[in-house]
């Protein structure tokens, strides 16, 4: 075989290894359908009421405001990174530096959360989890799973990740389709709870319930993270942004309507609301129909994060040589395998020592510190000319403020023990970076 029927060869097969623009939007739908849906509508209930659907909506604009940062910037840059590219471009080495570091660490926390939450979850079929070997072990046995499986690039995770997104979005319109023959418009009254109400506490507690909810959304800033391994990244990934959170909120509003109108007040002290509600409506094969989807949609999530939280890392080495090369390194299958063992190492870690609700407010907390500068990055990019003009926000700079408005709104509804420990990973981040510069990496 000549040279140049070798190179053909070689493009031909990075080429058709490449992820399209509906396994583009089945990754999104699967990076963010998972364990927030189904176990914390009761945790909205609860702060606000029946209140909760507007909550929902407020959260999904919002989240919207800051996907349309997120979009404008990917239509310009086709590295992977993400956020820390666009910080990196707009702010240099120091802040770039710790918006990746931190996204990777955000990433690695939202692995562990999921991991833990998908065992939880399977614990209802198999009690013996709830034994601390068993369920050590077995997070372990995932890691190691999820290791070998991105070991082996792009097709065998696609191959999952299509599979998963498509099973759960087909028990989520089940749920949805049965339960609108159970509406109950009386179960939305009082709209608010009283004692919101009364105690004068309203701003309080939307704030905290839309910090609730957002863990419902976290995943959509990853999927530009693997932007060189997608065709046309510059259309394809703010287009698919964009669809998979209107997707997204549309199903978690019909989700948290259905579970309210059959559960009622009995939603607040639901452990499985989504599956106790269908289980109320067609009995306990709904119950276990609802749980076996709860499993593949966090697995969806767990596989989707896999794939990408490792190329954060990658990037920051490979790009710039913010991290060790050696930590870039890819393997015959162009996946950077270093990275991944690094990875799941921390993941294995947290896993054995973290709290799942602990891990979730931290995840919430970490991503509205990666929103602020990728907004702040719109408005310093927007008008660079050695940047493709690419798709453009209407309305000027209000979108991009709005996004750091909401996201400082929301990052004072957390408590003093996330602040420290969210605000820890920045300090982390920067120690990192000035013993990498120290050694001349920088």
């Amino acid at each position: 075989m000549s040279v140049d029927s070798k190179l053909n060869r070689a493009k031909n097969s990075v080429a058709n290894n490449k992820i399209g623009f509906v396994s583009i939007f089945l990754l999104g739908i699967n990076g963010i359908i998972g364990s927030g849906i189904f176990l914390l509508p009761n945790q909205v209930y609860a702060k606000i009421g029946a209140a909760s659907i507007a909550i929902v909506l407020i959260a999904s604009l919002l989240v919207l405001v800051i996907a349309l940062c997120y979009a404008e910037l990917a239509s310009k840059f086709t590295e992977n990174g993400a956020a820390w590219i666009y910080s990196y471009r707009a702010f240099g080495r120091f802040i770039g530096f710790e918006v990746g570091f931190y996204a990777w660490i955000l990433g690695i926390i939202i692995l562990s959360s999921e991991i833990a939450g998908f065992l939880t979850a399977l614990a209802g079929f198999f009690p013996s989890l709830k034994n601390n070997y068993l369920y050590n072990l077995s997070a372990l046995l995932i890691c190691v799973f999820l290791v070998v499986v991105n070991y082996f690039g792009v097709s065998l995770a696609k191959f999952l990740n299509n599979l998963s997104s498509v099973s759960k979005l087909m028990v989520i319109f089940l749920f949805v389709v049965v339960g609108v023959f159970y509406l109950d418009i009386s179960n939305f009254q009082p709209f608010i709870l009283p004692e919101v109400v009364s105690n004068d506490s309203f701003y309080t507690s939307v704030g905290a319930a839309l910090g609730v909810i957002f863990y419902a959304f976290t995943g959509f800033s990853f999927l530009p993270i693997a932007a060189a391994r997608m065709e046309n990244p510059q259309k394809n990934i703010p287009l698919a942004l964009i669809s998979v959170i209107m997707t997204c909120s549309v199903i978690y509003f019909l989700l948290v309507v259905v579970s309210i109108s059959v559960l009622g007040s009995d939603l607040s002290v639901s452990s499985l609301p989504v599956a106790d509600a269908f289980s109320k409506m067609v009995g306990n094969w709904g119950y276990n129909l609802i749980v076996i989807g709860m499993l593949i949609s966090i697995g969806g999530v767990i596989l989707a994060f896999s794939f990408s939280v490792p190329l954060i890392a990658s990037s920051l080495a490979l790009q710039h040589q913010l991290l060790p090369e050696f930590i870039g390194r890819k393997n015959k299958y162009n996946r950077p395998v270093n990275a991944l063992m690094i990875t799941f190492v921390l993941c294995s870690v947290l896993l054995l020592s973290g709290d799942y609700l602990f891990l979730i407010s931290l995840a919430v907390f970490a991503s509205f510190i990666q929103y602020v500068p990728t907004a702040l990055a719109v408005l310093k990019l927007r008008n660079d000319k050695s940047l493709p003009v690419g798709f453009v926000i209407p309305g000027g700079p209000s979108v991009p403020i709005l996004a750091i408005l909401a996201s400082l709104y929301l990052l004072s509804s957390f408590n003093l023990k996330i602040f420290i420990f969210g605000c820890a990973g920045l300090v982390m981040g920067a120690i990192v970076y000035f013993f990498q510069k120290k050694r001349g990496g920088n």
